[in-house]
């Protein structure tokens, strides 16, 4: 026999599949991976003991200040984030949230991530060097630059790379003694590239000391969103525009850009 339900009564028996869905939500993996500042290096210097670049078959300058590549750092691709952690870090301001296929693209087996990352790494220091050599109208086949930086993998750096290596044989000085961080992919011809995570390494480049960030331009509003006090941006375009506007900084004339 079947008795009618009262209206408090029909509300909690519909309540809960509710509750049972949201607690399901709750615990269940999402395809989000949960990101923070992550390391930097200055690319002027060593990593681990070991040079970021080394030079042979030209004269190769002392330089000063640091030129800083800045990284992100990011839960694995089979780590499962609940509801609640995405909504925690999703206010966060040293937290991103970010979508797992945005951080991972290659798939989820960590192996297989691992290895194209080091193929991007390794794309990435060779466009540096070409161009880098272009821009200081250097032989390729006289000069051999190698670049050394352990367990960083992508093309990110590629950027700081370039400025690197034109500061380490140009002898201009481009730091003027600061620190200098920055990011972006580059090509062969020496264009620059936008990346992920700026906000973040922004963050990282402050908590190491720069007071100067270059920046992808089709990157400046997201740099600007969270930018630490005291840090400065200097939108890119190009290694040449990139060389241009620390030397400007440097020497305190000309027109530097600023997003």
């Amino acid at each position: 026999m079947l008795s009618r339900l009262t209206r408090p009564q029909a509300l909690a028996v519909c309540a809960v599949p509710v509750v049972a869905l949201f607690a399901t939500a709750a615990l269940a993996p999402l395809p989000f991976s949960v990101a923070q500042p992550g390391m930097t290096a200055d690319v002027l210097g060593e990593n681990r003991g070991t040079p970021v670049i080394t030079v042979s078959g030209a004269p190769v300058h002392r330089t000063t200040g640091q030129l800083r590549m800045t990284t992100i750092e990011a839960t694995g691709p089979d780590t499962s984030v609940p509801l609640g952690d995405v909504i925690d870090n999703w206010f966060a301001t040293d937290r991103a949230v970010m979508p797992r296929d945005a951080v991972y693209p290659s798939g989820d087996d960590e192996r297989e991530i691992e290895q194209y990352n080091e193929k991007q790494m390794k794309e990435s220091q060779n466009s540096a060097t070409a161009a880098a050599l272009d821009y200081l109208d250097l032989d390729p086949d006289d000069v051999d630059v190698k670049l050394e930086l352990a367990d960083v993998g992508g093309p990110s750096a590629g950027l700081l790379f370039s400025l690197g290596i034109v500061d380490k044989l140009d002898g201009g000085d481009l730091t003027g003694g600061r620190t200098v961080a920055g990011t972006g992919t580059i090509t062969a011809g020496g264009e620059v590239g936008a990346v992920g995570g700026v906000p973040l390494k922004t963050k990282a480049a402050r908590r190491d000391g720069a007071t100067v960030f270059l920046v992808p331009e089709d990157e400046c509003a997201d740099a600007r969103a969270e930018l630490p006090k005291g840090l400065r941006l200097i939108p890119v375009t190009t290694l040449k525009g990139a060389v241009t506007a620390l030397r400007d900084l440097t020497a305190g004339k000309g027109d530097v850009p600023s997003c």
